[in-house]
């Protein structure tokens, strides 16, 4: 990690990490690396890989390591949890705060060093919930 600590900010991760940050959402590699393609054009996907596990590593972003989904990236990297919609896949941070209480609770019942804790809620976003029940709704009855 102290190797990584005197690494110098390049253009490439000064720009990876600002179009992360402009995003509300968490996205892949694939989509940061065409967002920032946009801005670099000789960027490599590597390349975006390669910055992202670096930013990862320091601390500035956080890896989402979602069950039924690509890795994604949030460039909060405070401890909080998220919810994923199992139709569409889109992920969204979750407004309650980190259950610290769990990890007191089991470091104190293990002789694990507990480091941490994912907690992800899943269900249907709002987009995939009307569209379920469109598809749901029976047909109206024309009209004589």
């Amino acid at each position: 990690m102290q190797k990584l600590r005197n690494l110098r900010t390049t253009q490439q991760r000064t720009i990876i990490l600002e179009e992360l940050r402009n995003r509300k959402d968490h996205p892949s590699a694939d989509e940061i690396f065409s967002r920032v393609r946009k801005r670099l054009p000789r960027i490599s996907l590597g390349t975006v890989y390669r910055n992202l596990e670096i930013l990862t590593q320091l601390g500035e972003i956080q890896e989402l390591k979602l069950s039924g989904s690509l890795k994604r990236y949030d460039w909060n990297p405070n401890k909080h949890y998220h919810i994923r919609c199992v139709n569409c896949d889109r992920v969204e941070n979750a407004p309650i705060a980190p259950l610290n209480q769990i990890e007191d609770d089991l470091y104190q019942a293990t002789v694990f060093e507990i480091i941490g804790h994912n907690l992800e809620f899943t269900g249907l976003c709002p987009d995939c919930t009307q569209k379920d029940q469109e598809t749901r709704q029976p047909p109206r009855a024309s009209r004589p």
